[in-house]
């Protein structure tokens, strides 16, 4: 049988506009990672536990962050230090909806809410003006068919 992984290219990190519902594409994203998922555990093992092995309950699902570099364009509305701006919805603490287009078919989208918390800009000598952005997620996390 032959492998079923699908090149990440093309994938798109989108941001809504104010409202919520109309969503752009960030230009000139390059790698991303996340959303990253995971769970909380409490552990309740009673000193009657069968043979002493640990007993737990799962406890809040935890959707941590999206993180991505890009070739920051300072001028750009999207990157820019404005209203819809990342830099912009950074300094003024704005929860914004983003949705992640995964290039597959049939096609998928990770949608979810988010902060961002943080922009680090880079200036190599012997390269291209940068960024790297981090985004926290808060609330629900979904992995949706868009077909």
């Amino acid at each position: 049988m032959a492998g079923l992984g699908r090149w990440a290219f093309g994938t798109l990190l989108q941001l809504a506009d104010s409202g919520g519902t109309v969503f752009t594409t960030i230009a000139e994203v390059k790698d991303i990672d996340g959303p990253d998922i995971s769970m909380d555990t409490e552990d309740i093992t009673p000193h009657d536990a069968a043979g002493g092995w640990e007993e737990f309950i799962p406890t809040i699902l935890r959707s941590g962050e999206v993180t991505f570099d890009l070739n920051f364009v300072p001028s750009s509305t999207q990157h820019g230090d404005n209203a819809n701006g990342l830099i912009g919805l950074l300094k003024a603490r704005t929860k914004r909806n983003y949705k992640l287009v995964l290039p597959s078919s049939p096609g998928h989208e990770w949608a979810f809410a988010a902060y961002v918390v943080g922009f680090s800009n880079s200036m190599p000598v012997g390269g291209v003006l940068g960024a790297s952005v981090t985004l926290k997620v808060t609330g629900v996390l979904a992995l949706t068919a868009t077909v």
